[in-house]
């Protein structure tokens, strides 16, 4: 079975970005477009596009990249924080080699960011402090489900959703020890924009030596 997709287009037409226009702060740049990609979920009411969604590859025990979408729960200038099941899939990858590539793709912009950047784990106080803001149904998901662990069925996984539920009836819910957060440390960011005729803009922010002190680069498309 075979589908064509060659004729596939489309004009990318609907920003610029040079680099006179952009901070020297990577950070600011990647707060400016967030904000304008959700104002857009705003004003056109797609309440159900998560504008936090991304990527984020890591490289598996057999050296093979692991893609997968999450949920950015933070940004700052200490880096980009989620949340997951620390023996997860991802959680032992990122154990063995603690650097990741985190994207996201804004197609209302004709946007995409890609970081790269080292990753640690949350301290225990900041993983619980988020965990306790979470809904009761939430939590106790996270007591449910062993995170990529081969189950029988899917019925499997509502009798262990019960069967925490009815436990924490009678106990206070806590935060699983195998449970938190992460916390990607960038030193490397590119911002691309669509343009037309695939020129697009490509400028990359690089902090190798992660002084603090960003360098920009303009790639070719």
């Amino acid at each position: 079975m075979t589908f064509d997709l060659s004729n596939y287009r489309k004009i990318y037409k609907k920003n610029n970005l040079i680099e006179s226009d952009v901070p020297s702060d990577p950070l600011k740049l990647f707060h400016n477009w967030f904000q304008e990609e959700k104002n857009i979920h705003k004003i056109h009411k797609k309440i159900n596009e998560e504008t936090n969604a991304m990527s984020i590859s890591t490289i598996g025990k057999d050296g093979v990249p692991e893609t997968r979408i999450v949920l950015l729960k933070m940004y700052s200038q200490k880096g980009f924080i989620f949340y997951t099941n620390y023996y997860s899939l991802k959680g032992r990858s990122i154990q063995k080699n603690p650097k990741v590539c985190i994207s996201f793709y804004w197609p209302n912009t004709e946007r995409q960011i890609i970081i790269q950047g080292d990753i640690l784990k949350l301290s225990k106080n900041e993983s619980d402090e988020y965990f306790y803001k979470r809904p009761k149904k939430n939590q106790i998901g996270c007591w449910a489900s062993k995170q990529s662990v081969i189950i029988p069925s899917k019925e499997y996984l509502f009798i262990q959703y019960q069967k925490w539920t009815h436990f924490f009836k009678i106990h206070m819910i806590k935060r699983p020890f195998y449970w938190g957060g992460y916390i990607v440390k960038p030193y490397k960011m590119e911002f691309w924009q669509g343009q037309p005729n695939r020129l697009h803009d490509r400028l990359i922010y690089s902090n190798l030596e992660k002084k603090n002190k960003w360098k920009l680069y303009r790639l070719s498309p």
